[in-house]
């Protein structure tokens, strides 16, 4: 996706979009999402508090305006911080044993690349936000996957949201057409053109159920955007909370920025493995209201009152400003602060979490 601006606008937006990126580092207590001051979410879904005329509305979101702004401050005008270690990011092929996962029993989790994962629970797998190969020309894609031919047929696909990095039709094309779809509203015309009819859609604490598996999507703190001729929020985004065969349930957080009502979710669900995205976090005056920081994703976890922790949406594309490698070492750091290290399942590209019944 390119974005084509004139000089003009550049010339008469730089030294606003300055200003506002040295007020918006300034420490302070202003909050990135919209506090729900009591409102739950299931009384705000079933309101459709969400459904605008013709887009999707984030209640817990801040305000996007100037966001465009804010994104050539950002590109423009900072240097990273982090530049010192982006030379030392790895490159790693990634070759997955698939034969292991077929043959082994009971319920796992298996971290492909970037957000995406297979789950196997009992025979059949859930494939999360499949991202096989490079989303844009101009990013590296540090875990490429060597042998993805192996790969189980999956009886249903999650997408969590519309992003590139999410939702990827290139991806997609490579799968089956008849293979089973789960996502949130208004994807339809994207499956459509792929020839992928078998579609499900859910709103907000809308259930899918299979014999044995039920997979409710949750509300969180996002948005989406494919196309700038369209504008952002055409489509709706969300968690997934997934109830397996064995009575076990996982969580898939999806992108979401921290708010307020992962308490309320872990209230009203049992749950053995939270999954958290946790990648492109800085700088925080731009990415707090879009993305999760190490701090704020053991924060969020100890509200939903999980049992373990797991990260994605790392290590394959530098999207932030901090190194692909560097949200296992933050997120450590994060967990023995709080003396919850035991929690944490520490799960690389490629590799096979089974868990225990």
């Amino acid at each position: 996706m390119g974005l084509i601006v004139g000089t003009g606008f550049l010339t008469a937006t730089m030294p606003h979009t300055y200003l506002i990126a040295k007020a918006e580092e300034a420490p302070g207590k202003k909050l990135h999402y919209r506090p729900l001051n009591g409102r739950r979410l299931r009384e705000l879904a079933a309101k459709k508090a969400h459904h605008g005329k013709d887009r999707f509305i984030n209640p817990m979101g801040i305000p996007r305006d100037g966001r465009f702004r804010r994104l050539l401050s950002w590109k423009l005008f900072r240097e990273n911080p982090f530049e010192v270690h982006l030379d030392d990011q790895p490159f790693r092929p990634i070759s997955i044993d698939w034969d292991s996962i077929r043959i082994q029993k009971g319920l796992s989790v298996t971290f492909l690349k970037h957000a995406g994962m297979l789950i196997k629970d009992e025979g059949r797998y859930l494939l999360i936000d499949p991202v096989f190969g490079g989303i844009f020309w101009f990013i590296k894609d540090f875990t490429p996957i060597e042998n993805l031919e192996g790969m189980p047929r999956p009886d249903h696909v999650l997408i969590t949201h519309g992003h590139y990095d999410h939702l990827d039709k290139a991806s997609l094309a490579m799968l089956d057409k008849s293979t089973p779809l789960i996502t949130p509203l208004g994807y339809r015309s994207i499956f459509k053109g792929l020839g992928m009819k078998n579609h499900h859609t859910l709103d907000w604490f809308g259930v899918f159920r299979t014999r044995k598996q039920e997979i409710t999507l949750l509300p969180c703190n996002h948005w989406t955007f494919r196309s700038p001729l369209r504008g952002p929020n055409r489509s709706l985004w969300g968690s997934y909370l997934i109830r397996t065969s064995n009575g076990q349930t996982i969580y898939i957080s999806g992108d979401t920025a921290y708010f307020d009502g992962f308490s309320q979710l872990g209230s009203e669900y049992a749950i053995d493995l939270a999954i958290f995205n946790l990648g492109a976090y800085e700088p925080r005056w731009f990415m707090a209201p879009s993305h999760m920081n190490p701090d704020e994703t053991v924060r969020a976890f100890k509200e939903l009152g999980a049992k373990k922790l797991m990260i994605v949406h790392w290590g394959t594309f530098r999207l932030g400003d901090e190194p692909v490698h560097f949200p296992p070492m933050d997120i450590r750091k994060a967990l023995e602060k709080e003396g919850m290290l035991d929690r944490w399942v520490e799960l690389s590209h490629g590799k096979t979490h089974l868990m225990e019944s």
